[in-house]
């Protein structure tokens, strides 16, 4: 029994730190669409700022921009888009992200890219809110 305490305030330790990360809902709960921002930064250079809340995925926050993109691009009588960069960030349930993509009106180089009608199309019929 003597070796079994260390373990154990071990054990407690490692518990508390598992609540310090990011707040992730339940994995079946469908997030809430706060919000979209859309900024030109330069030319084709666009950034998207998304808010969400009830995100059980990470990765939602980056489909929500990527639907932002897609649809942003159709807007402006472009068909594509590629992906920069995404950084998300929570803050008391609400998740943000801040992504950048180039829209262009022909396939861009590189291995991110984004047929806009395709990925408008797939938004809808998951739900996902755009532009």
């Amino acid at each position: 029994m003597r070796g079994a305490w260390p373990m154990l305030s071990v054990l407690t330790g490692l518990a508390a730190c598992a609540g310090a990360g990011p707040q992730v809902s339940d994995p079946g709960a469908r997030p809430t669409y706060l919000g979209i921002e859309t900024r030109l930064l330069d030319g084709d250079l666009v950034n998207f700022l998304v808010q969400l809340r009830d995100v059980s995925d990470q990765s939602q926050v980056g489909d929500y921009a990527k639907c932002a993109a897609a649809q942003y691009a159709l807007i402006r009588g472009y068909g594509f888009a590629r992906h920069v960069r995404t950084n998300v960030t929570e803050e008391g349930g609400v998740w943000r992200g801040d992504a950048v993509y180039t829209i262009s009106s022909a396939l861009p180089d590189g291995l991110r890219t984004l047929d806009a009608e395709v990925v408008v199309q797939d938004c809808r019929e998951q739900g996902i809110p755009t532009v």
